[in-house]
Parts: structure tokens; C-alpha cells; sequence
């Protein structure tokens, strides 16, 4: 699997190129995973979903797995001297996403994230340019019902089997799922909070959230307000937390027609 050296660590990345059919140059997609999500984790049964999403649209893709997760670079000591901070995400959005589009020569690319993914897809945009902006179940702040979930989350780890099916998608499956669930966790992330930070993307914005979303409810796009950016929200019916494997082809049209008339 192909890696990347940045200034702290080695991340794992996968690079799609543009179908021979599309015309002119668009500006990629670069793709953002989950709280436990990586690489693979864009895999489902019909197939790798960034390729899918790179192909209706005449794109080319960028995929990665953050540090500690898929195959990128461990941590080490991740619930105790290394264990991430309440800013994390804004870490992400601020300094590693732009090292990285910088080593890619990436410049104003659409960015695609899914939960904590789409968090820090929104970060970006507040402070750097795109060309778009695409978010699936994001969060904004937090709320009780994601709590809850995350709890389960632990429980379903430590005593079920979801360590288990992790363990096919993170080469150091512990480092994956404790440095997302230990910080969520924490009294100091309750005061987590970005819808300020949104006022100030001027890029237009595509928010999907899923109506039977366990971590979060329809606030979290209600509340994400561009300064100068047009955004478009949808709710979308039969879709837990995760739209592009619950509603693949809805999600897809979706993205599809809102990249239509963007670079």
C-alpha cells in the first residue's frame, strides 16, 4: 500500500485517476474517512466508493487513512502520553490536510467527508480555499444521542466482536479505535464545538444526514451556516450514519448533481 512521508508520520494513501472519458481538468476529490474509518473502509460490497464517486463525475480522487489508522503510521501510547487532544480535528483540518495536499500538489481540491471526516472537511474550509465542499453525517458540536453511541461503541469493543472486524481494516486496530473513543469520551471534548468556525467557509457546501443516524440528529446541518457559501442540506430517509453504504446511489446523485456546475 502505497505511504506517504509527511513531517510526523507515514500515511497511507490511494490516488485515482481521472476517467479517460471526462474533458476538462476538474479539481479532485479528496476523501476523508470516519472516526474508525481508513482506506478499506471506503470498501463495500459494489465496490471502492471513492472510484465510484470519481467516475460519475469526471474526477480524480485522493484517499487516506489518518495517522493510527489502516495501514498509516501508528502512535504509540495512545491512552496515555499520546492520547489526542480535544482539538484533534482542527490538528487535521489545519495542519496535516494541508501538508498533504501540499506533498500531492493538490491545490482547491473538493473535499468529501464522512463523520469525524466531514468535521474536518468543514475546518478546511474555513480557513483555506476549495472548490467544494461535501459532508455526510458531520458533527458541529455534541450532542447526548452521540454520546450514547460512542458508549456503545466501547462496549461493543471491549466485550463483543468489533474489535474482531476492525482488526481487517487497521493495522493496529487498538491505536484506531481508542484515540477516536477515548477523546470522545472525555469531559474535556462536551464543549466541542465548530458552528463559528463554519460562518466563515465561503465555498458552497453539500450536508447529508441520515434520519436514523444513532450519533447524531438533523442539528448538525441545520447549524453549519456559510458566511458566503451557498449550502444545500438533505435529509435522508432509510440511512443510519454511514449514506454512501445506506443509501450508495441516492448519496451518489446527490454528489453528483451538486459538482455539476463546480471546477
Amino acid at each position: 500500500m502505497p505511504l506517504i512521508q509527511l513531517k510526523q508520520a507515514q500515511l497511507e494513501v490511494v490516488q485515482i485517476a481521472a476517467p479517460d472519458s471526462a474533458s476538462a481538468p476538474k479539481a479532485p476529490i479528496v476523501f476523508l474517512h470516519e472516526g474508525l474509518g481508513s482506506v478499506a473502509m471506503w470498501k463495500s460490497r459494489a465496490g471502492f466508493w471513492p472510484e465510484q464517486v470519481c467516475a460519475a463525475t469526471g474526477r480524480a480522487g485522493v484517499v487516506y487513512s489518518r495517522r493510527g489508522y489502516g495501514q498509516s503510521q501508528d502512535i504509540g501510547d495512545i491512552r496515555g502520553a499520546n492520547r489526542l487532544p480535544a482539538d484533534y480535528m482542527h490538528h487535521e483540518a489545519w495542519q496535516v490536510l494541508p501538508e498533504l495536499l501540499e506533498a500531492l500538489h493538490v491545490k482547491n481540491p473538493v473535499l468529501l467527508g464522512h463523520s469525524d471526516g466531514g468535521t474536518i472537511a468543514l475546518l478546511h474550509a474555513a480557513r483555506f480555499a476549495l472548490s467544494a465542499c461535501i459532508v455526510m453525517a458531520p458533527h458541529v458540536m455534541v450532542e447526548d444521542v452521540s454520546i450514547a453511541a460512542i458508549e456503545a461503541s466501547r462496549e461493543a469493543f471491549v466485550s463483543g466482536d468489533l474489535r474482531e472486524r476492525l482488526s481487517r481494516f487497521h493495522a493496529h486496530v487498538d491505536t484506531a479505535f481508542w484515540q477516536w473513543n477515548d477523546v470522545w469520551l472525555s469531559s474535556e471534548f462536551r464543549s466541542f464545538d465548530i458552528r463559528n468556525d463554519c460562518t466563515q467557509i465561503a465555498c458552497d457546501v453539500l450536508a447529508l444526514q441520515g434520519i436514523d443516524d444513532a450519533y447524531g440528529t438533523m442539528q448538525q446541518i441545520d447549524d453549519i451556516q456559510p458566511s458566503s457559501g451557498r449550502i444545500t442540506r438533505r435529509a435522508l430517509p432509510g440511512c443510519a450514519h454511514s449514506p454512501h453504504r445506506d443509501q450508495p446511489e441516492l448519496v451518489l446523485q446527490e454528489v453528483l448533481n451538486f459538482l455539476q456546475d463546480k471546477a
